[in-house]
């Protein structure tokens, strides 16, 4: 019994040590292909590895591509990092190590070449690691560089993978491969055709790739999936260079090589058999060098007129790479469906870029529409105030690092502070001004530069930063095409928030009651008991208040400077004018008009963003031409003031 049991043990330690040493076997099969690989004979050797299915395999392949394994003088390979003259081994199946001298041990160092078919085989055990960041790297580098015979690891991986973005991943992943290489043309057709709803650059670039062309010339018209038919009349110089690099026609006798020709073959005052003093016209030069060809001095004559007859006489075209005319045409309905949808989804992207836009302009214009249409006060600090929200934003954020907390404290105390600025600004300077549109217009201005410069003196000259939540962080990524900021979301949601305020206090208050009917009639409002001088102080103080607000809201995506309010006052005043004097809902329309306008210009020339201020101006400029009280004008007394 002893001798049994002793037997199985022997039988089962011999089973143990041949399954360890498979790795090394099969490499020793193959001894001179790993020792010295090269890109047309490695695939057998790849292909076994693959096979045998081995755990050890992925390493190995990865410190072979790495150029970490060595070959001993016994033949047997190694993992192995040296060390000056020495070199720590690690034995390929049992993991062992040992420490060798340099002597007699190479280093193995396949090309780049092989290194990337290493990698092609590596990705297949990648794909199903238990890491998931080497899953990932397996399909980034399958993306990298998409062959044939990644397909089938990959399908074959998409179901036990347990990550859900991961999977979605490796199938539009496949779906691509499937498109280029699947086994049959029924598969690659159904792949191409569900690529037509896929926008993203990879799904049209995989499209492309499919209805690749190459350009050529014949005598006939060629076999094979022909793309389309050249007329070679578009640009007659360029083809027929082809004809002559085809080697199908001389090439072209130009007016300097007619010149040159003549020079070289004068004799007796004469080229070509015609006097020197008759070569003043092209027709004469072609003569005379047509004689020249004739008697073997020069090559042939090519006229336009021979020009235009080879052209004719042969076929240019263009040939599909892809020899299937059907897969070819479903690429070409796949992609013209993709680039529709593309295109859809850019209108799109634009109109959400304009409606930002618009809500930022809108948030800049309010208050000025309500101190410029109540009180008729061309305030140019108006931008300042914006200026002066911004960097209160910015100096609570100093004491209060929760940014979700400091943005709720900023926005009241940005209103308290722009409010009190504004009422002292009017109760100073604006109340003695009224009815003055000069001079009001040249105190507001002198008020803003004072008030550039002291916020320059205070905060310097840098800009400071106003960080927003980082909820706020990153955007709404629809498609590939369609995405906008979180922070400009939070905008728009507070200029409608903005808007709703405004209407209700104007519309649903005592306080908006009686800024109507200053608006409307002062004289008879003041006959009514209401004090005209208080509301258009704190109308003035509204105004203000709501720019300090505005200026949080623009800080938290655009610079914080000192002139920060010169980049919004021309276009507030725009808005404000557009729109109609005094009225919110023209102040709305006059910021969507505005902010589509210019994001439509941009779009049309991307390149000259101040080419689009201009152009934007203009336009403007015509506009009031035909509708000067604005898109909204007011009703009543007020609006024939």
């Amino acid at each position: 019994m002893r001798r049994f049991l002793l037997a199985i043990a022997l039988c089962l330690g011999a089973l143990t040590q041949a399954q360890a040493d498979d790795l090394q076997q099969i490499l020793q099969v193959h001894a001179d292909e790993v020792a010295s690989p090269s890109r047309r004979s490695v695939g057998v050797l790849l292909d076994d590895l693959v096979a045998s299915g081995l755990p050890q395999v992925p390493r190995f392949l990865e410190e072979w591509a790495g150029r970490t394994v060595w070959q001993g003088p016994d033949g047997r390979f190694f993992f192995g990092q040296e060390d000056g003259d020495q070199i720590t081994l690690t034995d390929l199946d049992s993991g062992e190590t040992r420490i060798e001298g340099r002597g007699g041990f190479t280093q193995l160092r396949p090309n780049g070449g092989v290194r990337r078919l290493i990698g092609t085989a590596l990705v297949q055990y990648q794909l199903e690691d238990p890491d998931i960041s080497r899953r990932e790297s397996a399909v980034a580098a399958i993306a990298r560089r998409p062959a044939a015979d990644q397909l089938a690891p990959l399908v074959a991986s998409i179901e036990g993978e347990p990550d859900d973005t991961l999977r979605a991943r490796k199938t539009q992943l496949a779906t691509f491969l499937s498109a280029r290489f699947a086994d049959t043309p029924q598969e690659r057709i159904a792949a191409i055709d569900s690529l037509a709803q896929d926008t993203t650059v990879e799904a049209r670039s995989v499209l492309n790739q499919i209805l690749q062309t190459e350009a050529g010339v014949a005598a006939s018209e060629p076999d094979g999936n022909i793309a389309r038919l050249l007329n070679p009349m578009e640009a007659p110089d360029e083809y027929y260079a082809q004809l002559v690099e085809a080697g199908f026609a001389p090439a072209q006798t130009g007016p300097a090589v007619i010149r040159a020709a003549l020079e070289a073959h004068i004799r007796d005052g004469t080229a070509g058999g015609v006097p020197l003093a008759q070569l003043g016209t092209d027709a004469a030069r072609e003569r005379a060098y047509a004689a020249l060809s004739k008697e073997g001095l020069v090559p042939p004559l090519v006229t336009v007129e021979t020009r235009d007859y080879a052209l004719n006489a042969y076929v240019f075209y263009e040939l599909y790479d892809e020899p299937n005319a059907e897969i070819t045409a479903a690429a070409e309905a796949a992609l013209a469906s993709a680039e529709q949808r593309v295109a859809f989804a850019q209108a799109a992207d634009l109109a959400l870029d304009g409606l930002s836009l618009a809500s930022i302009y809108f948030l800049a214009a309010i208050g000025l529409a309500i101190t410029f249409g109540v009180m008729g006060v061309i305030n140019m600090a108006h931008g300042e105030f914006i200026m002066m929200g911004a960097y209160t934003g910015y100096v609570v954020q100093l004491f209060v690092p929760d940014y979700t907390l400091s943005i709720i404290i900023a926005l009241p105390l940005a209103f308290a502070v722009t409010f009190g600025a504004g009422v002292t600004m009017e109760r100073l300077v604006i109340r003695h001004l009224y009815h003055r549109p000069l001079e009001t217009l040249l105190a507001t201005f002198g008020i803003s530069i004072a008030l550039q410069q002291l916020a320059k003196n205070i905060f310097g000259t840098q800009a400071r930063p106003l960080t927003s939540p980082g909820w706020l962080d990153g955007a709404w990524v629809i498609s590939d095409v369609i995405q906008i900021s979180y922070i400009r979301i939070a905008i728009f949601v507070l200029a409608l928030i903005f808007l709703a305020l405004i209407l209700f206090v104007l519309k649903r208050t005592r306080l908006g009651l009686e800024v109507r009917a200053v608006t409307q009639n002062p004289g008879m409002a003041a006959s009514m008991g209401i004090n005209p001088d208080r509301i258009n102080m704190l109308t003035f103080g509204l105004g203000s208040g709501i720019a300090g607000i505005a200026g949080v809201a623009i800080g938290l995506y655009a610079k914080v400077t000192s002139e920060m309010g010169a980049d919004y006052i021309v276009q507030s005043f725009m808005t404000v004018v557009v729109g109609g004097v005094g009225n919110v809902w023209g102040t709305l329309a006059g910021a969507s008009l505005i902010g589509f306008l210019q994001k439509g210009i941009e779009w049309l020339n991307p390149s000259n963003t101040l080419a689009a201020q201009t152009y934007m101006i203009l336009f403007i400029i015509l506009f009031i031409q035909f509708r000067p009280k604005g898109i909204v004008a007011l009703k009543g007394r007020a609006a024939a003031d």
